[in-house]
């Protein structure tokens, strides 16, 4: 379950707080199906409308849920997605950055035990435009989110938002967003991502953002090679001077892979249209979809 759809039923750890809270109010104005947040401390209470349990296993005992959105400080993140993973979250979506590493190694493999999908950590979230969104993403803004039929992949939040509004202010629309997460441990991968879209009826193109830094892009352009769907890539960090890390903590360059110019080769030998900056993805779509 990588696309949420209107009808997954959503529960927020950490609803009470202020980003909790705020974002909440957001994804239910949108139309997220929220049916209920933990907080342990405010167990028995109702916030945003909906009831507080004590712990994600007690949520699910009498307002199942299908998907655990977790707004939660680094240092407790580990215990709260094994709370939601016991307690049979289909996914996770993963909001904090700067989780220890070991932490994130602990419960991803208890995520794969037990069949959890995980999106992030450290993802701005993901939109199902004109359905429902999860995070921080401003899928109300109609200026960066507009229906449509092209999927978006991103590694960055802030980057993933200004190829949207370009591809608003082309005149398009988008079907999903997709917000993978920066950090070197990720569940759910650019190419996990773009399988989704590919078998996604409602997308007719996929637009992926990356950066310099790991293997996910020459991976996914392993997949792409077979896709008829077009496939259109920008990747930051190509004015990087050598041996310079990007921000997020998962630019890290192995050997020849993970580079500017492999991820760009490894695109382009894929069949995928590689752009020099976001401002371009307007003319590409228009070659690779027409007007």
């Amino acid at each position: 379950m990588i696309i949420v759809r209107k009808e997954h039923r959503v529960l927020i750890q950490g609803i009470t707080g202020k980003q909790g809270t705020f974002w909440t109010e957001l994804m239910q104005d949108y139309g997220t199906n929220i049916v209920g947040g933990v907080n342990p401390k405010k167990a028995g209470t109702t916030h945003c409308g909906v009831p507080v349990y004590a712990s994600a296993v007690e949520a699910m005992k009498e307002s199942e849920f299908d998907i655990s959105v977790l707004f939660i400080p680094p240092l407790g993140v580990k215990d709260a997605a094994l709370d939601a993973i016991e307690a049979g979250a289909k996914n996770l979506c993963i909001l904090t950055e700067h989780v220890p590493v070991q932490d994130v190694m602990y419960f991803m493999a208890a995520a794969k035990e037990a069949g959890t999908t995980i999106t992030g950590p450290n993802t701005a979230g993901s939109v199902t435009i004109g359905e429902c969104f999860l995070g921080f993403m401003p899928a109300f803004n109609e200026r960066i989110f507009k229906v449509g039929r092209v999927g978006v992949i991103s590694r960055s939040g802030s980057l993933g938002t200004l190829l949207c509004q370009n591809i608003v202010s082309a005149g398009y629309g988008q079907s999903a967003f997709i917000g993978i997460g920066g950090d070197p441990i990720i569940g759910t991968t650019i190419r996990d991502a773009l399988e989704a879209l590919d078998a996604d009826e409602g997308t007719d193109a996929v637009v992926m953002v990356g950066e310099i830094g790991g293997e996910m892009e020459e991976r996914a352009a392993d997949f792409a090679t077979g896709m008829d769907k077009p496939v259109i890539a920008f990747i930051a960090g190509g004015a990087a001077p050598k041996g310079k890390k990007m921000g997020h903590a998962g630019a890290i360059v192995l050997g020849d892979r993970g580079t500017y110019q492999s991820k760009i080769k490894a695109l382009e030998a894929a069949g995928a249209s590689v752009m020099a900056t976001p401002s371009h993805v307007g003319d590409v779509l228009k070659e690779r979809l027409g007007p």
